[in-house]
C-alpha cells in the first residue's frame, strides 16, 4: 500500500498570510489563512511595507494553527511547496524565508511554486483536471488564458496587455466611491441595476487572445465626468452593470472561442476575480451550449490567495522530481511557461 503524501504550502505573495497542508495532491487537511484586508483598506490599496510587516507578524501563528489543524508532526511532512513569485518582492521574501527555514531545520526537500500555477490547481481539489485543459485566470494582477497539455505544463496564449481585470475593478471601484476591495462591491451593485450605458469592448487585432482594460476603464471615468460637467446624476448601479457586462463579454467570449480552437476537455476558472458571481454565472450559461468542455470553478475560499492551492501544485511538482535549493529567492517577475 503507498504512504500518503503530505506537501505544506505557504502563500505570501501579497496580503494573505497563509499556510495548508494538502494530502496526496486532492485533499484539505490543514487550511488556515490570515487576511490583511482591514489594514490596506483605508489606503484604497495594498501598501507593500505594511504588507511585509504583517508577514512577519503572522507567519508562525500561522503556521502552527495549521500543524494543529492537520494533527501531523514536521517529519510527516514529504515536502514544502512555496510561492517564488510573482507578487510583492518584501512579502515574498517572508514566505520563502519560512519556507527554506522549515525545509533546512527538519530536512524537507522545498519545492518553489508560481503564484498563477496554484491558482489553476486550486481547481484540482475540487475536481480531477483533464488534458488538455484550459485555465482563463482572473485577478488583480493578472488576465490569463493558459493552455496545458499535461500536468505542470503551462502555455499562455493571451495575457493582459496592460490593466488586469481585478486591477480595473478596483480604479472603477474608486471612481465610484466604493471601498477597498473593490470587485466584491461591484458585483454586487451591478445585481442591482441594468446595463444602460454603452462602453467599450477590446476585441484587439487578428481575433488575439490578449486582453486589454485600460481602455475600458478611461471610458467609465470620462462618463462619470461627462455626466458631472452636464449637471447630471449617474446611477451607479448602471454603470457598475455596465462596467461589468463589457469585462464579462469579453473574457467569456474569449474563453469560449479559446477552448474550441484548443479542443480542450476541460476549462479552469482562477484567481481573485474568479469570485465574482457575474462571471461564474456568465461561463455556466455560456458553455451550457459546450457540453464536450468540463467547466470547473472553485469554492469562493479556494478563489482568493490561498497556501492549499499552493500545496495543490507543489504536489505535481514534488512528483515531477522537481525541487529548490537553499538558495531559493523571491522572484516578483517570475515567468509562468519557465515552470514547465
Amino acid at each position: 500500500m503507498e504512504k500518503d503524501l503530505y506537501i505544506m504550502g505557504i502563500e505570501t505573495s501579497c496580503d494573505e498570510t497563509a499556510v495548508a497542508i494538502i494530502k496526496n495532491g486532492t485533499e484539505i487537511v490543514a487550511n488556515v489563512v490570515a487576511s490583511q484586508i482591514e489594514s490596506h483598506k483605508r489606503f484604497g490599496g495594498v501598501v507593500p511595507e505594511i504588507a511585509s510587516r504583517h508577514h512577519v507578524e503572522q507567519m508562525t501563528i500561522v503556521f502552527e494553527e495549521a500543524m494543529q489543524q492537520a494533527n501531523l508532526s514536521l517529519n510527516q511532512l514529504d515536502a514544502i511547496a512555496v510561492t517564488e513569485g510573482p507578487g510583492l518582492v518584501g512579502a515574498l521574501l517572508i514566505g520563502v524565508n519560512a519556507a527554506k527555514a522549515i525545509a533546512f531545520a527538519h530536512n524537507i526537500p522545498l519545492v518553489a511554486v508560481h503564484h498563477i500555477a496554484g491558482h489553476i490547481y486550486a481547481n484540482r481539489l475540487v475536481e480531477e483536471m483533464k488534458f488538455p485543459s484550459l485555465s482563463l485566470v482572473v485577478s488583480g494582477g493578472h488576465t490569463e488564458l493558459v493552455y496545458m497539455k499535461e500536468h505542470g505544463h503551462f502555455q499562455v496564449i493571451g495575457e493582459t496587455r496592460d490593466d488586469a481585470a481585478g486591477e480595473a475593478y478596483d480604479k472603477v471601484a474608486r471612481v465610484l466611491n466604493l471601498p477597498y476591495p473593490g470587485g466584491p462591491h461591484i458585483d454586487r451593485l451591478a445585481h442591482e441595476g441594468e446595463p444602460t450605458i454603452d462602453l467599450p469592448r477590446a476585441w484587439l487585432e487578428n481575433d488575439s487572445y490578449d486582453f486589454s482594460f485600460s481602455g475600458l476603464k478611461s471610458a467609465v471615468i470620462n462618463t462619470v465626468h461627462n455626466f458631472a460637467q452636464r449637471g447630471e446624476e449617474i446611477a451607479p448601479e448602471n454603470l457598475a452593470a455596465s462596467f461589468q457586462q463589457s469585462v464579462i463579454e469579453v473574457l467569456v467570449t474569449k474563453a469560449v472561442r479559446a477552448a474550441k480552437e484548443y479542443e480542450v476537455k476541460q476549462i479552469l476558472l482562477a484567481g481573485g476575480v474568479a469570485a465574482n458571481k457575474g462571471l461564474r454565472a456568465a461561463l455556466k450559461e455560456a458553455f451550457l451550449k459546450l457540453p464536450t468542455v468540463e467547466l470547473v470553478i472553485p469554492p469562493l475560499s479556494l478563489c482568493t490567495d490561498n497556501a492549499a492551492m499552493i500545496a495543490a501544485a507543489g504536489t505535481i511538482m514534488y512528483e515531477k522530481g522537481q525541487r529548490a535549493d537553499l538558495a531559493l529567492n523571491a522572484n516578483p517577475g517570475l515567468d509562468l511557461e519557465i515552470h514547465n
